[in-house]
C-alpha cells in the first residue's frame, strides 16, 4: 500500500529517508531577529493591557507594523514581500506569539491562511493584484470558511455562487462567521459551494470587503483575544468576476485544506513559543517563591511541571519544524496527518503548561497584573479555531480509512478480493531501518517501529470488524491518534539529534528529553493498543443513556 503522505507510509512499513534526513530546525538568522527586533520597538510604546482595553489596534500602530513589513513577511519579494522561507517565518510566529497573541494574531491570520491560497494557487495576474497590497498591508485578508451551522464539516458549507448567465462573474450568497481580521480586512478568500447535488464540490474566491453586497458584522465580544477583529460576514448577491476563482470550479475544498496545513503548522509554532515562555517563568518563579523555607523548586510536583514543560516545547519544536520542512520540500505536500499532528499536540500541550505557569506563580498568578490570566484567556481558542481538538484527535486514522476506501473501490475488489488485501497490510513487515551509535535512540526507533505496527493492524482489524461503522468509533479513533502522535514525536526528535549530532553538537541534554518522552510514550501504548472497548468506555455507554 503506497499513501501519498509521509506518516501514513510510515504506519504501512515505508520511511522515506530522505525525508528523514534533510531535518532541519526553523531558521533564526539575521532577517528574522531583525524583524523580532524592530516589532518589538514599535510594540513596545502599546503594552498588551492598552490594547486590551482599547478591544482594537491604534490606526498608528498598524501603519508602524505595515512599513516594518510586518504584513508580507512570507510572501515573495517579488510581489514587495520580505520573502521569508517558512521555517524562518514560522520562527518569527514562535517569537511573536509570546508577547501578545492578540496582535501577533492580524498579521499571522492574514498570512498562514488569509492570502495564502493566493500565494499557492492564484494566477499570475491574481498575485500581481492582490498580493502587492497584502504585502505592504494597504489589503489585510481574511479567510472565510466556517458558518453559524457549519464548523469542521467544511464539505456542508451552506454559503453558494452561481455562475451567471453570460458566465462573466458569480453570484455569491451566504452567511460566515467567527471570522478573524474581518473588520480590518479589504480582501477575504471565501470558500462557497457551486453544484447543489455535490456537496464539497466549491468554489475558492478572492473577495473584496468594499464590494456591493459584502457586510461586515460588529466585532463580537469575546474571552480573550480582544485587540484581534472577530466578526460574521455576510454575502447578498454579491458579483465576483470569475477571474477571482482561485484554480478550477471544485477546487475550492481542496485549497481549504491546504491552506488549513499552513495555519496548523504555524499553530504548532505559537504553542512552542508558549511552552518556552511559560517553562521559562516557572523556572522564575519557583527559584524566588519560598515555601517552608526552601523555594518551590525543590519540590519534585513543581519540578514535574517545568520538566514537563521543556520536554513538550522541544517535541512540539521539533514536529513543528519536521513539518515545515515536507512544505519546505513541496508547498502543496500533502501534510494533512503531519499538520494536524502539530496543531493538536502542541495547542493542548501549551494550554496544560500555561495553567501550570499560573499554578507555579501561586496567587499572584491569578492577578490581571500578572500576565498569566491573560495568557489562558488569548491562548484558550487555539484549541478550537482550525478544527477543534476533539477533531484533529480523530483525524488521522479517518484520512487513512478514507484512502482505504479510495483504493479499495478503484480496483473494484471484490469481498474475497478485499479480504486479501487488507490481510496482505495485515502481515506487510516495516521495511525502514535506523541506526544509532546511541543506546537510547535505538531503543526510540524501536518504540516508533511498535507504534507503527500496532496503528496499522489495529486499522485493518477494526476495518475488518466494524466496516463502515469504524467512523462512528470514536474511542477507537482516539486511542490511534495517541499513537500515532507519540510516532510523529519520536521520529522528529529523533530527526533533530540526528541532524545535531552530524553538525558536531552536544546532544546529551537532547538525549535526556529524548529518553523521557519514550517513557512518556510507552505509557501512552499501555492504554492504547486495545481493539475492543474498556471498562470505562463501555461505562460511559451506560452512563450517557
Amino acid at each position: 500500500m503506497n499513501f501519498d503522505n509521509f506518516l501514513a507510509n510510515i504506519y504501512f512499513g515505508s520511511l522515506d529517508m530522505e525525508r528523514f534526513h534533510s531535518f532541519r530546525d526553523l531558521e533564526e538568522n539575521d532577517k528574522t531577529r531583525e524583524i523580532i527586533e524592530k516589532y518589538h520597538e514599535i510594540t513596545e510604546k502599546y503594552p498588551s493591557s492598552y490594547l486590551e482595553e482599547q478591544g482594537t489596534v491604534p490606526a498608528e500602530l498598524l501603519e508602524a507594523l505595515k512599513k516594518m513589513g510586518f504584513f508580507g513577511l512570507n510572501i515573495p519579494e517579488g510581489y514587495g514581500g520580505v520573502g521569508l522561507s517558512i521555517r524562518q517565518y514560522l520562527k518569527v510566529v514562535e517569537v511573536l506569539s509570546i508577547s501578545d497573541l492578540a496582535l501577533a494574531l492580524i498579521s499571522l491570520a492574514h498570512l498562514s491562511i488569509g492570502c495564502k491560497g493566493i500565494v499557492l494557487f492564484g494566477t499570475e495576474a491574481q498575485k500581481a493584484k492582490y498580493l502587492v497590497p497584502a504585502a505592504t498591508g494597504e489589503m489585510i485578508f481574511s479567510y472565510a470558511l466556517t458558518e453559524p451551522k457549519i464548523g469542521s464539516d467544511a464539505k456542508h458549507i451552506e454559503t453558494w455562487a452561481t455562475l451567471s448567465d453570460d458566465g462573466s462573474y458569480y453570484i455569491l450568497n451566504g452567511q460566515k462567521t467567527y471570522i478573524t481580521n474581518a473588520n480590518y480586512a479589504g480582501g477575504l478568500t471565501v470558500f462557497a459551494q457551486l453544484d447543489r447535488d455535490k456537496p464539497g464540490f466549491m468554489g475558492a474566491f478572492i473577495v473584496e470587503t468594499a464590494w456591493e453586497g459584502v457586510k461586515i458584522g460588529r466585532d463580537m465580544p469575546k474571552m480573550g483575544l480582544k485587540a484581534s477583529s472577530t466578526a460574521a460576514i455576510e454575502f447578498k448577491d454579491v458579483r465576483v468576476p470569475v477571474e477571482n476563482l482561485l484554480g478550477k470550479p471544485g477546487d475550492g475544498f481542496k485549497i481549504a485544506m491546504t491552506i488549513l496545513n499552513y495555519g496548523r503548522v504555524a499553530l504548532g509554532a505559537g504553542s512552542a513559543g508558549a511552552l518556552h515562555q511559560s517553562s521559562s517563568d516557572m523556572e522564575k518563579q519557583s527559584a524566588r517563591r519560598i515555601q517552608f523555607g526552601v523555594p518551590i523548586n525543590t519540590f519534585e510536583l513543581i519540578q514535574e511541571k517545568i520538566v514537563k514543560a521543556k520536554v513538550d516545547g522541544y517535541v512540539t519544536s521539533a514536529i513543528t519544524a519536521f513539518t515545515a520542512g515536507l512544505l519546505e520540500n513541496d508547498p502543496l505536500a500533502p501534510v494533512a496527518i503531519e499538520s494536524s499532528h502539530c496543531k493538536l499536540f502542541g495547542t493542548t500541550r501549551a494550554w496544560d503548561t500555561i495553567y501550570n505557569a499560573l499554578q507555579v506563580a501561586g496567587g499572584s498568578g491569578y492577578l490581571a497584573t500578572q500576565p498569566y490570566e491573560k495568557r489562558m484567556r488569548d491562548f484558550r481558542v487555539t484549541t478550537i479555531f482550525e478544527g477543534t481538538t476533539e477533531i484533529h484527535s480523530i483525524y488521522p486514522p479517518l484520512f487513512i480509512l478514507r484512502n482505504l476506501d479510495k483504493e479499495i473501490k478503484a480496483a473494484h475488489l471484490s469481498t474475497m478480493s478485499k479480504l486479501a488485501f487488507l490481510l496482505k497490510g495485515f502481515f506487510a513487515r516495516a521495511k525502514w531501518k535506523l541506526k544509532f551509535n546511541k543506546r537510547v535512540m535505538n531503543r526510540a526507533v524501536r518504540v516508533a517501529k511498535a507504534n507503527a505496527r500496532s496503528i496499522r493492524l489495529l486499522l485493518l482489524v477494526g476495518l475488518l470488524i466494524h466496516g463502515k461503522r469504524i467512523q462512528k468509533k470514536q474511542f477507537f479513533l482516539r486511542r490511534l491518534t495517541n499513537l500515532s502522535l507519540y510516532l510523529l514525536g519520536i521520529l522528529s526528535v529523533l530527526a533533530k539529534i540526528d541532524a545535531k549530532q552530524k553538525m558536531g553538537r552536544d546532544v546529551s541534554e537532547d538525549q535526556k528529553i529524548l529518553a523521557y518522552f519514550v517513557e512518556e510514550a510507552l505509557q501512552v501504548r499501555k492504554n492504547n493498543t486495545r481493539l475492543i472497548r474498556s471498562k470505562k468506555e463501555a461505562l460511559h455507554k451506560k452512563i450517557f443513556q
